[in-house]
């Protein structure tokens, strides 16, 4: 029996879509029942590693020898971050399946993760060019993060950090202000007295982070009656909105662990809805919301990922540890 060259066409395109789908699993940060995946992550971590070793090992002359060995070492990291970028890219569709092919990519291209995976890479082409270009090859470090971001510490730091950011940017504009404020007046007062200390404003804000943030550098310091008084004022304060973010982040993290352990909370009074954890045991791992409503007869409202409410749509799949809020009979054998 022969098959039309539209079916060999169709089956083509299915077998690419799987093998891209497994692609983008594989490069996707692992859960522990894919060895793939896990292994991926490992070998990037360790590239990762071996780059910024590299970079850092060339900074001693002591070691000139080896310099070549370095540099074969980068050329071939890089390579690798390369490929992966090009991956990325190319299943970025299917990490935000809610946006068309054109848009998935672009939003992966400004995403955090699509930013440090740039300039991760950029540096090594613009090595001998610009400074600043040779400051970017830092970003590197920053590649690790994104190894980390579904471990459950890691994922707790930037819940609180993204829940809080209203408060935090609040206090971090206070401190601004009275940072402005102190450098001024510090600059007032000891500018006859100190002139070669105090030449700007610029000198008085030095002088007003180290008092504010530590207890001061010593290098510059105040010798009028008026700038000492305003200095342990200055001081006091320094130690009071320091204390104003360290509170907010400290209460948030109680309320990120406090609302981690009652996440797996049933709704026993209601015997058709309520929370379900996913899990590579209960199978829904890896499934897709339009799977799960033909396989349960589920009807799903809320997925809340990473401390994130996402409204559910037929090509959403379930990651490992993702919450649902769902409806149907059968909810009761999957908790």
């Amino acid at each position: 029996m022969s098959i039309s060259p539209a079916l060999r066409g169709g089956y083509k395109y299915r077998g690419i879509r799987m093998n891209k789908k497994r692609l983008f699993r594989i490069i996707q940060i692992g859960e522990d029942t894919d060895i793939v995946s896990r292994g991926f992550d490992v070998f990037i971590s360790a590239t990762i590693i071996l780059n910024i070793t590299a970079m850092f090992l060339e900074t001693f002359e002591e070691l000139a020898a080896l310099f070549p060995v370095f540099r074969a070492i980068e050329d071939i990291t890089i390579l690798v971050f390369c490929l992966e970028y090009i991956l990325r890219i190319w299943t970025a569709d299917l990490l935000y399946p809610e946006s068309s092919p054109l848009k998935a990519r672009l939003r992966f291209l400004l995403s955090f993760d699509g930013i440090v995976d740039l300039l991760t890479i950029l540096p090594f082409f613009y090595l001998s060019g610009f400074i600043a270009f040779r400051m970017l090859r830092v970003v590197r470090i920053f590649h690790l993060f994104r190894i980390n971001q579904n471990d459950d510490s890691f994922s707790v730091i930037t819940g609180v950090l993204y829940e809080k950011r209203n408060q935090i940017i609040s206090s971090v504009f206070i401190v601004c202000v009275l940072m402005l404020a102190s450098s001024l007046g510090m600059y007032s007062a000891e500018h006859e007295a100190q002139p070669e200390v105090y030449k700007n404003a610029f000198s008085g804000i030095w002088w007003s982070v180290a008092t504010l943030l530590t207890v001061g550098y010593g290098d510059i310091y105040p010798v009028t009656v008026i700038g000492r008084i305003m200095a342990i004022i200055i001081s006091f304060l320094g130690v009071g909105v320091v204390a104003i973010p360290t509170g907010i982040i400290s209460a948030g993290f109680v309320e990120q662990y406090t609302r981690r352990e009652n996440s797996d909370i049933r709704f026993d009074d209601l015997s058709s809805i309520g929370e379900i954890l996913v899990t590579a045991e209960n199978g829904l791992m890896g499934q897709t919301i339009a799977q799960v409503k033909t396989k349960y007869s589920m009807e799903v409202y809320v997925v809340i990922r990473n401390n994130m409410t996402i409204i559910p749509t037929d090509r959403l799949e379930l990651w490992k540890k993702d919450i649902i809020i769902a409806r149907s009979d059968k909810i009761d054998h999957l908790k």
